[in-house]
């Protein structure tokens, strides 16, 4: 009975941790560019009281043997990278990746950042910055006569100017070979870790990246009843767990009041 306590004590913070999981997705369902993430489950080591196999005559072995296992732990949170549903807004800094692909943040201290957010603004100097002013890497630079940009599918940038147009420069997108191993760092930002592996830079449809997609920006791909669903279960698993504990609970309190 000791073990049913810690397995099901197991049990309610693995569901603990679920709920936080969800909680997040549901949090950030208005995000841009969020993906939802997914708490990843393993069960813990069991005690082998029986093995399977075990001979039990000259021709005969234990066909199942006893198992008993010792509950579960939270093992991962993986990132899902399917693709939200796109919005228009009618803004000219507002891009979205259709497909495959992150967009490049040069940050404070030099190093590159990678987003899916394309909710872009232009600062006092006419560059192409993220709404906490991180600039696009490459660098876009508009001019102050510009009356508006357009941003082809493939990267191509080009400002309106009274005289014609001017070329702006080349958008470049980066590609993961495992896109879940990147680590989150908030700010709709995530970096480059080992797990994730090197960045693949490409112009856009390129190398297996993703086309731009002006005035439009990618939702996110939180699906609410989804995650409501999820919630109800994560509850009800956590509500028996502590059922267990008590019912354990009282057998022990039942075999302690025993009398001779």
């Amino acid at each position: 009975m000791m073990r049913a306590l810690w397995t099901a004590g197991t049990g309610m913070v693995a569901q603990q941790a679920n709920i936080d999981v969800i909680s997040n997705n549901l949090a950030n369902v208005n995000t841009t560019g969020y993906k939802k993430s997914r708490a990843d489950f393993q069960d813990l080591m069991y005690q082998i009281v029986r093995q399977p196999g075990a001979a039990t005559g000259a021709d005969t072995q234990l066909p199942t043997g006893i198992q008993v296992g010792h509950g579960v732990r939270h093992v991962a949170t993986q990132k899902i990278y399917t693709p939200g549903n796109y919005q228009s807004t009618g803004n000219d800094l507002d891009i979205a990746i259709e497909g495959d692909g992150f967009f490049q943040i040069t940050m404070a201290d030099g190093t590159i950042a990678y987003t899916r957010d394309g909710a872009f603004k232009k600062d006092s100097a006419g560059r192409v910055v993220t709404s906490d002013g991180y600039p696009l890497e490459p660098q876009i630079t508009i001019p102050a006569n510009a009356t508006g940009i357009t941003v082809a599918a493939d990267g191509r940038v080009t400002a309106s100017i009274p005289t014609g147009t001017q070329d702006l420069g080349q958008l470049q997108l980066a590609r993961f070979v495992n896109p879940a191993g990147l680590e989150s760092m908030g700010r709709n930002l995530a970096k480059e870790t080992a797990a994730s592996g090197a960045p693949v830079v490409s112009n856009p449809g390129e190398e297996g990246t993703g086309t731009l997609v002006q005035k439009y920006l990618e939702m996110s791909n939180v699906q609410v009843v989804e995650e409501m669903v999820n919630m109800i279960v994560a509850e009800r698993a956590y509500e028996m767990n502590s059922k267990a504990i008590t019912t354990s609970d009282q057998m022990l309190s039942i075999a302690a009041n025993l009398r001779s």
